[in-house]
């Protein structure tokens, strides 16, 4: 049975940080608040049991892919291959924030991280909790909304079903995610960006 431990995600305590890096470090599943709502996820590290876990615990298809959350806007051009100057500019604008950039996976992506089409979709929340976690364990995290697949994400650690919080190893309550809504989620995969899903950021700030 996993534990549940209050927290922030502004200024988290060095001993919420170290036992949530702790559990991500050996392959632990954590559920996590994030700006937009919380989500499940563990270290993206190559053969990690926590990342088929995920999908047990989700009752999500295996061939659906993680999005990964990472520590810092420069991530995109590590994690990201042939990035256009629109995703980077995207990024300036709205990174950290509620903004998903779905762009080619470059080689530091492992494999099993990577959709179909070779791509990896990639967030910098606006979290500080949630960057620190990154930065620490030294990897991003993939994650997805901590919530049984095909039911409404939880925007708050009281929002969470007692059975992910049971299934997952550790879950942090920072209170009522700021922002509420699920991320926009833009392809960034030709000449010009594509809205996959219209989130916390419009289509036409988007495309402004």
């Amino acid at each position: 049975m996993g534990s549940l431990i209050r927290t922030s995600q502004s200024a988290p305590s060095r001993s919420v940080v170290d036992e949530a890096v702790a559990t991500l470090a050996f392959g632990g599943v954590l559920v996590m608040p994030t700006d937009s709502v919380y989500g499940i996820g563990c270290a993206a590290t190559p053969a990690n049991p926590g990342h088929e876990r995920i999908f047990a615990i989700k009752h999500r298809d295996r061939t659906q892919t993680l999005p990964w959350l990472i520590a810092d806007p420069s991530d995109l051009t590590v994690y990201g291959a042939d990035v256009p100057a629109y995703a980077v500019e995207l990024a300036v604008r709205y990174w950290p924030g509620a903004l998903t950039l779905v762009v080619h996976a470059s080689d530091a992506v492992p494999p099993e991280y990577r959709a179909a089409d070779g791509t990896i979709a990639l967030r910098c929340p606006d979290s500080e909790l949630v960057r620190t976690l990154a930065r620490s364990v030294g990897a991003p995290l993939a994650t997805t909304s901590a919530n049984t697949h095909g039911q409404a994400a939880a925007t708050s650690g009281s929002g969470i079903e007692e059975r992910i919080v049971e299934e997952a190893d550790l879950s942090l309550d920072a209170g009522p995610a700021p922002v509420g809504v699920a991320s926009t989620i833009v392809g960034c995969l030709g000449p010009e960006p594509v809205i996959f899903r219209e989130g916390a950021i419009t289509e036409a700030q988007i495309l402004a």
